[in-house]
């Protein structure tokens, strides 16, 4: 019987994009939802994002596809170029669809979704940690009643994670990246992504939406010139990727963003009793295959449909997680691979002419055959939706 004698009942800790897509999937399948911000406004951090099939049939199977795509840009062809801007490699359609949009517009399709199926969300609410038997323990020293589902997802150094001692490690990846909005021009890409190598720095432009363009600049922790945000120098990027001047300089001299390092999640597991841990809270990863927020979309409706399917909350959290884990982390190892190769290769020239090569020939292929298959999986076999249905 539900822990309130009615509907099934979840809190969740976190109003991001797994928050709020998991508040969604559960309260469209008859839960009652309540979600806890700690902000006193609901607000989502960064620039723009990327969207793959995985997300894009999670947003679908919540209703929220349409609604976004109204400031999304349909990305046909996403490249990579190296450090003489010659082009490695184009995925085009056939590689699985792909859509950019801003952080925000995602962010605000999924709250709407998840308030129009009946969430409710409380800001100034701030979550110390959880309990197995389905209560969070808040910052005011009260506690929760019993819900029958306590959702985790609170970001990288989630306090639900760590209270109940689920984390295995939290690994810094020693790079990161400083991402920003600049005004789209008529002379910028349209449908096209790109992602430019230079040594040890990426640079990528990509359309957002109709007057935004998202620009990101990764780099080693320890390449403080290229590193810095505040204030931006844009003289650092001009002399590494000079073919985009327009972009970079449309970046503020004091951006809204600023430069943040990846890490890696790792987890004993991902749930304790009746608390579960969705998005980056389980499996934080490096965006070099913009799967992060990717596979958590995907995985918030995965749960939502095993806890709709099997009634037993301990049973469905365990289908849930040995299907859904080995996708999240594959996903992880083949980013680090990616991330090893863009950004650890030596930096002579003829070392970058031979990246280029290794590139084109042996890690694009590999990519393609064993990490881009997540796109599809599992999300897209218990949907139903193809990509074809995706691009209309």
């Amino acid at each position: 019987m539900p822990a309130s004698g009615g509907r099934r009942h979840a809190e969740i800790a976190g109003a991001g994009l797994a928050g709020l897509a998991t508040a969604a999937a559960l309260a469209q399948r008859g839960w009652s939802v309540r979600v806890h911000e700690k902000g006193e406004e609901l607000r989502e951090i960064g620039a723009g994002i990327y969207l793959f099939s995985n997300a894009l049939r999670a947003l679908k199977a919540i209703g929220s596809l349409d609604d976004l795509r109204t400031r999304a840009e349909h990305i046909v062809f996403n490249e990579i170029r190296d450090h003489r801007n010659r082009l490695v490699s184009e995925f085009g359609p056939s590689d699985g669809r792909l859509v950019i949009a801003v952080r925000r517009d995602l962010h605000n399709v999924l709250a709407r979704a998840a308030t129009s199926a009946g969430a409710e969300i409380v800001t100034s609410s701030r979550v110390l940690g959880a309990r197995p038997d389905g209560r969070l323990e808040f910052a005011d020293g009260s506690v929760s009643d019993r819900a029958d589902l306590v959702i985790g997802a609170d970001g990288v150094y989630s306090v639900v994670r760590d209270s109940l001692g689920l984390a295995r490690a939290i690994v810094s990846l020693r790079d990161g990246c400083g991402r920003h909005l600049i005004p789209r021009l008529d002379t910028d890409p349209v449908n096209r992504a790109r992602t430019i190598w230079n040594g040890g720095r990426r640079l990528g432009v990509a359309p957002a939406s109709p007057d935004e363009v998202y620009i990101f600049l990764c780099c080693q922790e320890q390449a403080t010139a290229w590193r810095a945000q505040q204030p931006f120098d844009p003289a650092p990027w001009l002399e590494t990727h000079p073919w985009y001047r327009s972009q970079i300089e449309r970046i503020p001299r004091h951006p809204e963003g600023r430069w943040l390092n990846f890490f890696d999640v790792l987890c004993h597991a991902w749930s304790a009793g009746r608390v579960a841990l969705v998005g980056d809270a389980a499996h934080a990863m490096s965006p070099n295959l913009g799967q992060g927020a990717c596979t958590a979309l995907a995985s918030a409706v995965l749960l939502a449909d095993h806890l709709d399917r099997t009634p037993d909350t301990a049973l469905a959290l365990a289908a849930w997680e040995r299907e859904m884990r080995p996708i999240a982390e594959r996903s992880q190892r083949y980013s680090n691979l990616y991330g090893l190769v863009g950004t650890r290769w030596p930096q002579e020239p003829h070392a970058l002419d031979l990246r280029t090569h290794v590139t084109r020939r042996f890690l694009v292929p590999l990519l393609s055959r064993r990490a881009m298959p997540i796109e599809g999986a599992p999300v897209g076999g218990m949907l139903g939706a193809q990509p074809e249905a995706l691009a209309s």
